[in-house]
């Protein structure tokens, strides 16, 4: 069995963001996981570091709302403002959201925001504060891309504004509405996740992915096939938004092991030596797939991940071979009992 415990030469984080580069994303709820336990300190290093890389946070695994609380309730109705657009109207004439949101309408919003973003970067400040007026709006529209998870609209807006901001005084030439937008973007996402870390999701999402782990071989002993996220994720009563989830951040914990450098192992004991039946499995399916057919043998590798080492879902491996999720799960079944008859 693979164990969960990120014990790496070098820190975590880094091991997580090696193989990233600017543009791609990194699930917020790894990041939370491996950073579980250590201090703000070290918490921070590995926020500036993603940052830095250019890399973005995906917040999608993360819990939404506070049940029982009322910011909770507060949440809960901001996201699904969201969806309608969020219109001031919406909210109570007192509310300060709604305050903000119409003195925001009454701003002008029109400019050639790529000339003045040039003009900025030659240093004219006004160009510069008209600049940031322009992306306020804008700011407010992407924050409804993270309602609701755990961090009120206005605290959204104040982050995604210090975002635009930076992306201001960062800009020199090229494409400004991206790195805006990527910005806004990163501030955001760091915000959900640094209000996630402060309620302890990191130590749930780790125990989320031994639990997913444990049911994944569970149902392969009773099934006799690789089960699918939809299987693991009613084994453990989540839903399938909430499989899929765990399944990603299991796959990225994985890719992080087989990218831990070499060091001295430790005495192995019964817990730690793979002898599992979902190891033994996939290393007897490498050795007989030359029994099979060229297709089959390709659907099979696929889902035990014997190429590069991550299993893909029945739904992925069929839309990679061009058949439906049904034929991916009978010709996988075929497959493994002519293998478990070549045995005999």
């Amino acid at each position: 069995m693979i164990e969960l415990d990120y014990s790496f030469g070098q820190a975590p984080w880094e091991v997580l963001l090696a193989s990233r580069k600017a543009g791609d994303t990194l699930q917020a709820g790894n990041l939370l996981a491996i950073l579980e336990g250590e201090s703000a300190e070290t918490a921070e290093e590995a926020f500036q570091a993603v940052e830095d890389r250019g890399v973005l946070l995906d917040i999608s695994g993360l819990p939404k709302y506070q049940s029982g609380s009322q910011t909770g309730e507060r949440l809960r109705r901001e996201a699904h403002l969201a969806q309608t657009g969020f219109a001031p109207q919406d909210l109570e004439p007192e509310d300060p959201l709604r305050i903000y949101l119409e003195e925001l309408a009454a701003m002008p919003s029109a400019g050639d925001e790529n000339r003045l973003a040039l003009d900025a970067a030659a240093g004219k400040e006004s160009a510069q504060a008209v600049l940031l007026n322009l992306g306020l709006a804008r700011v407010v529209e992407l924050a409804r891309e993270y309602a609701g998870y755990g961090v009120l609209m206005l605290d959204l807006i104040q982050e995604g504004n210090l975002g635009l901001w930076q992306g201001i005084q960062a800009y020199q030439a090229g494409d400004y509405s991206a790195l805006r937008d990527h910005r806004i973007r990163c501030a955001m996402a760091k915000a959900v996740t640094l209000q996630a870390r402060s309620g302890g999701v990191g130590e749930k999402l780790r125990k989320a992915m031994q639990d997913y782990r444990e049911a994944d071989k569970q149902l392969l002993k009773e099934l006799g096939r690789s089960p699918t996220v939809a299987e693991i994720a009613g084994r453990l009563n989540m839903t399938l938004e909430e499989g899929e989830s765990v399944s990603n951040m299991l796959a990225d914990a994985i890719m992080m092991q087989k990218q831990e450098k070499p060091r001295e192992e430790p005495e192995e004991s019964s817990e730690s030596v793979e002898d599992t039946a979902y190891y033994r499995m996939r290393e007897r399916v490498a050795e007989l797939l030359s029994q099979l057919s060229k297709q089959d043998a390709e659907l099979l590798t696929l889902r035990f991940g014997l190429e590069k080492g991550e299993p893909l879902t029945p739904e992925a491996t069929a839309a990679k071979l061009g058949l439906s999720t049904r034929e991916v799960l009978d010709r996988e079944a075929k497959a493994l009992s002519l293998l478990r008859n070549a045995e005999k």
